[in-house]
């Protein structure tokens, strides 16, 4: 959607370069000690875009759903960043608990930029509309993969992490050149959400660990397996899976955490044995079909 929104206002982008090892280090050089894996890897993109545009956009999520809080690294996303990089940020602020909507935030984006309000309203429509699309073509993908005959795997977990070309990309490649139909958490049905989740637990407050756990409980008993990724030291991550865990046991489940980068053997070591353990239930089932 910000890509949209700028596009339709004419603003020339810049988005930093795909994940890399560089990237990580000097973000980890200016992190704290506790930051996760994830927050050190945001960081090393913004010194990535430090003097090469105007303004750096830097969201601050505290609430996307009322009643409820996304990670605190969000909330915190634009201030510690403008306290440890010195750029030209500008800022991306929602909190329905206090009424301040995702239409406020881009109205509010423009306003900075020197825009009317009628002009940011319409660049917010044909964004949003841009996503909806997007987001619907997901969805049939989704669907496609659910029904081939390979082994099929959710892969759960935060979008930061599934596409990061350091984290999440190393799995899903792997996955695909074992010719495993890859179904994705974040691909889910966002009107069943609440009602999957009530199914594992009343008392799950973090958005984005909502996401994750319905598409678990959702297609736990539609896939072959289920594999979790996870950034050390994820706080929300960390009871979410323990519930899942403790929730979840009529399907094989692994949980992939990535504390570091040099552990890559390590990972593909764990995918090889856990696909030859789906590899060999499928072949008792079709036996005990035939």
């Amino acid at each position: 959607m910000w890509l949209n929104f700028f596009k339709y206002l004419g603003y020339k982008t810049i988005i930093s370069p795909i994940s890399n090892k560089k990237i990580l280090e000097n973000g980890t050089k200016i992190a704290n000690d506790e930051a996760c894996l994830a927050l050190k890897m945001y960081l090393g993109h913004v010194l990535e875009l430090k003097n090469r545009c105007d303004y750096i956009l830097v969201p601050r999520l505290y609430s996307i759903k009322k009643n409820e809080q996304v990670c605190t690294n969000f909330n915190c996303l634009y201030d510690l960043t403008k306290n440890l990089i010195d750029a030209n940020i500008i800022n991306y602020n929602i909190d329905l608990n206090t009424r301040k909507n995702s239409l406020l935030a881009y109205l509010n984006l423009g306003e900075i930029l020197g825009e009317s309000y009628i002009k940011s309203y319409r660049a917010y429509n044909y964004a949003k509309n841009k996503s909806l699309s997007n987001r619907k073509q997901k969805e049939i993908i989704q669907l496609a993969n659910l029904k081939t005959n390979n082994i099929k795997i959710l892969l759960a977990g935060h979008p930061y992490n599934l596409y990061d070309d350091l984290i999440g990309k190393t799995i899903i490649k792997y996955l695909n050149e074992n010719n495993i139909s890859i179904i994705y958490s974040d691909g889910i049905d966002h009107t069943i959400i609440d009602s999957e989740c009530e199914k594992l637990s009343t008392d799950i407050h973090w958005t984005h660990s909502k996401e994750v756990m319905a598409s678990i409980n959702y297609y736990h008993d539609k896939v072959d397996g289920i594999i979790i990724i996870s950034s050390f030291p994820c706080g929300p991550d960390s009871l979410s899976i323990e519930l899942v865990n403790h929730k979840i046991k009529d399907i094989p489940l692994i949980t992939l955490i990535f504390e570091d980068l040099n552990s890559e053997t390590g990972i593909i070591t764990r995918l090889e044995s856990f696909i030859d353990i789906l590899r060999n239930i499928k072949e008792q089932q079709n036996v005990q079909n035939n």
